[in-house]
């Protein structure tokens, strides 16, 4: 009889072993579904931000006259144009002088017309 039952065992743990190898490859199959991957990156992203902003409001709080300055020459980087124009504007005002208006030439189309 131990000869008969060494074939049924060796059957049993194989079945078992291939069933222990499938639960691995589904648990894998999970782990690395897009929707998974996704949502892990997601909140990996969001942890990462607010560590970032925790970061930056004590670097406020620590020196907060260095983060206004900061924040000053970065708005009047980006509204230089407009910045600029109402300085010619204000300057122009202030010399007293006024551009003298020219007289527009007339298109060859009117001339031809009058």
């Amino acid at each position: 009889m131990t000869g008969s039952s060494k074939p049924v065992q060796a059957r049993i743990e194989a079945e078992r072993a291939r069933e222990k190898v499938m639960a691995s490859a589904q648990a894998l199959q999970l782990r690395l579904s897009p929707k998974v991957l996704a949502r892990d990156a997601w909140q990996g992203t969001k942890s990462k931000g607010a560590d970032l902003v925790e970061d930056a409001v004590d670097a406020v709080k620590a020196r907060p006259y260095a983060a206004g300055g900061i924040a000053a020459a970065i708005a009047l980087f980006l509204a230089r144009e407009p910045l600029i124009d109402l300085a010619s504007k204000i300057a122009g005002g202030v010399s007293g002088k006024k551009e003298a208006k020219r007289p527009r030439k007339r298109s060859t189309k009117q001339a031809t017309t009058e």
